[in-house]
């Protein structure tokens, strides 16, 4: 059984925390998010750390779980989230062109997706694509809806992959 929830969330200097009855607010630099806080944790602030207690022993996967959500948010707005992507492929390209990012991936014709609020997308490169933002679920999500486009394939290895993925190669077809 895993112990995380009995580990602290240290506070890093310029993040401010709130904690109503079932809210928990965390404002940095980067911006704010806020959490329901699940039933049956207690949540406390002391001094610069954050603690998490169940309220009963069957509550205790759930204190883990407020204890992760709660140092993601405030990595979140003290640092930020990136998520990085490459497409492999000859002619694939990406573009962002304001809110929207138009992908050539081998299609008929361009792809483009809407960049949802608190996510934004740089295109240093035309074959790389980088997410940013400050929740790590929403910069996860996009991400894999970026790669969702055109996945890897094992046989050239064309497609849209995260940089530090990799992709085995199977061998083709023998005569």
């Amino acid at each position: 059984m895993s112990r995380i929830a009995n580990s602290p969330v240290i506070i890093p200097a310029g993040v401010e925390i709130s904690i109503t009855n079932t809210l928990l607010t965390v404002k940095g630099k980067l911006g704010q998010l806020t959490q329901d806080i699940l039933a049956g944790v207690v949540v406390a602030q002391e001094d610069k750390t954050l603690t998490f207690k169940p309220t009963n022993k069957l509550k205790d996967a759930s204190a883990g779980t407020m204890r992760a959500l709660a140092n993601n948010m405030v990595k979140g707005v003290s640092v930020g989230f990136e998520k990085k992507l490459s497409m492999r492929g000859v002619g694939y390209r990406a573009k962002t062109e304001g809110n929207k990012l138009a992908l050539t991936a081998g299609f008929s014709h361009p792809v483009e997706l809407d960049m949802p609020e608190g996510i934004k997308i740089e295109t240093p490169s035309q074959t790389d694509i980088i997410v940013k933002g400050t929740d790590k679920q929403k910069v996860s999500q996009m991400a894999a809806n970026i790669r969702a486009i055109r996945p890897p394939e094992p046989y050239k290895g064309k497609g849209i992959r995260y940089t530090d993925e990799h992709v085995e190669l199977k061998e083709g077809k023998k005569k």
